[in-house]
């Protein structure tokens, strides 16, 4: 398996299609009303967690392909800037993960019966549990928060890149 210089389609598409579903987590998630022990979860809580569900598998998928089809560093970069590069990806990878995956478990460990969209049930990864539930939330939103940030720090560097730097770096991941 030979690297390749720039990122592919698959690869950009699925990049801009969790960018895209993240754009629309967020807000959904910090404006969705708080839900009470013994409440059901509404149609935000509902869209929430059928979203999150859909960035899990594509962030999968994108693990996935990322690790099958690589694309190697830019050789222009500073070697610094290569491996923070390749440090923030990673991170990024593993808080999606962690978000994902703390949120379907926060819903569990509350006993919420949810559904993907209405449409399939979503199985339970843990039994009602309140303590549990507590802690994993603690977990999820920091798992949230350090996300936004390394978004942020994420997008900042590709705008130095491109508006400063002008080295065409991020070229790489824009669609052609």
């Amino acid at each position: 398996m030979t690297d390749r210089l720039r990122y592919g389609s698959t690869a950009k598409g699925l990049h801009w299609a969790i960018v895209a579903l993240l754009a629309v987590q967020y807000p959904v998630g910090w404006l969705m009303p708080d839900i009470h022990r013994g409440q059901a979860p509404g149609a935000a809580m509902t869209f929430h967690i059928s979203f999150g569900i859909v960035i899990l598998a594509l962030i999968v998928v994108r693990f996935v392909w990322r690790l099958t089809h690589p694309v190697a560093p830019e050789s222009s970069l500073p070697a610094w800037q290569r491996l923070s590069s390749e440090a923030v990806h990673w991170m990024l990878y593993v808080l999606v993960l962690a978000t994902t995956v703390s949120g379907w478990l926060f819903a569990s460990f509350r006993g919420w019966a949810v559904s993907f969209f209405y449409m399939v049930p979503l199985p339970m990864l843990a039994s009602d549990n309140a303590a549990a539930g507590k802690a994993i939330d603690g977990l999820h939103q920091a798992a949230e928060w350090s996300l936004l940030v390394l978004i942020g720090i994420h997008v900042a560097t590709a705008l130095v890149h491109l508006l400063i730097y002008r080295d065409r770096i991020m070229q790489r991941m824009l669609p052609s």
